[in-house]
């Protein structure tokens, strides 16, 4: 059990050292001698944990999918609706961002040319939002002259350049820029009835 316990702390270290290096140097670049120097561990360790980088890079990308996944799940039905769900997720997510290397990098790694995605967490976050405005739009929340479709391009676009433009200035992942990116489009997405009744600093707490 002690053994156990102790490979998996190894196999955690290596993956969230690996996220540091991809994340600084990128998936090209990086080499497998500096994500053990920086874990502490020697290259046979490393080996025995993953036999390849890209094996550490699908590792990394799962692991970010869990977090991911652990953002956009809102838990009991959310009360406010499917818009502000949206509001408070695109928050959470920004955050999560700022502060977590796994999930930043497993992020840059689905756009990275010189391997095949196990996990594309862009396209898993397109289909979250795609899903949740279809709900939206089945609840009678976005204005009528407002198709679904054409509101999730939007916002895909939008959060995926925050998050392209975040791994390298953390000010477009801040809460303000999410907060004038809502301000500005939720007159637009929805009803004026409805309008008082959101937030566009969020709701949900961390």
């Amino acid at each position: 059990m002690v053994k156990q316990e102790r490979a998996a702390r190894t196999r955690e270290t290596l993956i969230r050292c690996a996220a540091q290096i991809f994340d600084r140097e990128g998936f090209a670049v990086a080499s497998l001698n500096g994500i053990s120097s920086l874990a502490g561990v020697s290259s046979g360790a490393l080996h025995f944990h993953f036999a390849s980088k890209a094996a550490l890079a699908d590792a990394v990308e799962a692991a970010a999918l869990t977090r991911l996944l652990a953002v956009t799940d809102p838990g009991p039905a959310p009360r406010a609706g499917s818009v502000q769900l949206l509001v408070d997720v695109t928050h959470g997510l920004a955050a999560a961002l700022r502060t977590d290397v796994v999930l930043r990098a497993g992020f840059e790694l689905g756009g990275e040319p010189s391997r095949d995605a196990q996990s594309d967490l862009r396209a898993c976050w397109r289909r979250w939002v795609e899903d949740t405005l279809e709900k939206a739009d089945a609840a009678g929340e976005l204005s009528p002259q407002v198709a679904a479709r054409d509101v999730a391009t939007a916002l895909v676009a939008a959060t995926v350049g925050f998050e392209v433009l975040g791994a390298r200035d953390a000010a477009w992942l801040s809460a303000s820029t999410v907060t004038r990116f809502w301000r500005l489009l939720l007159p637009t997405l929805v009803p004026g009835p409805l309008l008082e009744g959101l937030d566009a600093e969020g709701t949900r707490t961390s």
